[in-house]
């Protein structure tokens, strides 16, 4: 029975998930990753705290110390949306077939990093797609960032946004597209004069003022709602203000549209939008300027690529093995192995039946952004 373990395939594992985790799967090194999901059933909810800022005060001298100021700790649920698989196998004539050609070894571990390649560009694709959940962006829709030699302005003024919304000065990351990687790579010459060894093995092109820029495949460019003539409501709406009436005005303004109001340069990210006048509601921590108690004409940005800055804390992976009966399963054998670069632990099963064997690698998994203010669109 040696053929029916996996133990000799721990070295092929480990050699596929080096390959893979090396690719353009720049959101998943750079999200927190929740080890609280092991506790968790797909659908149910992984409680984080968000603490409250800290309260202050006028300093009264006094024989007394004062009574701490109360405070209520905040949460959010991250829930385990799925639970995943991607399977191959062979019979005994494919096994013999194959030994005249690359080998069966061979074939077999390019399969395994297929089927790892495969399950990490989906939850890469998930955690891209929190974009509409970010705050505010930066940039011009159809112009790429970096296009200007030896200036990192884009990176900056991403960074900027995170700074003024209050993000911790550390652990900022930045996730570019492809487009954004060629001019990354080919316009600013520090790339190949800082990128050291080390951030090069953890895909790395380079960290501007703190923050490491990766390339990231799954970057998406979301269509556009077609809603126009929308306008502000005349009573106006102060600074931090989220929700925002909108009067007059026809068509769609989608969850994830980036839009600006007339003498705000401001982009704002919608997280509800509208299909007729009412309330449209932005990320928080919400407008930056006041809208004046006048009209206010909003515009849809045009459609863009969304490359993502971020604190790592804000974004998380929530990531485990899926769930195995405590009777066991067909299973002969199971082990779960562990990126060293990504965290991701993924489950190998080996399914032998007549004359033919099933392979299986899965994962289950969640994201979340738990904190829109400390991230930032960078448009491109």
């Amino acid at each position: 029975m040696a053929e029916n373990t996996l133990t000799p395939l721990i070295p092929e594992i480990y050699e596929a998930l080096d390959i893979v985790s090396r690719e353009l799967t720049g959101m998943i090194p750079s999200a927190t990753l929740n080890a609280s999901a092991n506790t968790a059933a797909v659908g149910q909810a992984i409680r984080v705290d968000i603490e409250p800022e800290g309260n202050g005060g006028d300093v009264t001298p006094a024989m007394v110390v004062p009574d701490p100021t109360g405070q209520t700790s905040g949460f959010t649920d991250i829930i385990i949306t799925k639970s995943r698989f991607m399977e191959f196998g062979f019979n005994g004539e494919d096994q013999k077939g194959l030994n005249t050609g690359a080998g069966y070894g061979t074939v077999r571990a390019n399969r395994i990093a297929q089927a790892i390649r495969k399950l990490t560009n989906e939850v890469e694709a998930d955690l891209c797609g929190l974009q509409s959940t970010f705050s505010r962006a930066h940039g011009t829709a159809g112009t790429t960032p970096f296009g200007t030699a030896n200036d990192y302005t884009d990176a900056s003024n991403a960074l900027k946004i995170l700074k003024d919304n209050g993000a911790p000065l550390q652990d900022n990351q930045l996730v570019i597209n492809t487009a954004a990687g060629v001019n990354f790579l080919g316009k600013q010459s520090a790339v190949n004069a800082a990128g050291t060894d080390s951030m090069l093995r953890q895909g790395v092109l380079l960290d501007v003022n703190g923050m490491p820029i990766r390339e990231s495949a799954q970057i998406n460019t979301p269509a556009i709602g077609g809603g126009s003539s929308y306008t502000s409501h005349a009573s106006g709406f102060p600074v931090g203000t989220t929700s925002i009436t909108l009067i007059t005005g026809s068509g769609t303004v989608l969850a994830g549209d980036v839009v600006t109001f007339a003498g705000d340069t401001n982009k704002y990210v919608v997280t509800t939008g509208v299909t007729a006048a009412g309330a449209l509601v932005i990320a928080a921590p919400g407008l930056v300027q006041a809208l004046p108690a006048a009209a206010k004409a909003l515009s849809i940005v045009a459609a863009s690529a969304r490359n993502m800055a971020f604190n790592r804390s804000a974004i998380v992976l929530a990531a485990r093995a899926p769930a195995r009966p405590v009777e066991g399963d067909m299973a002969v054998d199971v082990t779960s192995i562990t990126d060293p670069r990504s965290g991701l632990t993924m489950e190998f099963a080996m399914y032998p039946g007549y004359r033919k064997v099933r392979y299986e690698v899965a994962l289950a998994w969640g994201v979340k952004n738990i904190k829109p203010e400390h991230t930032a669109l960078l448009l491109g």
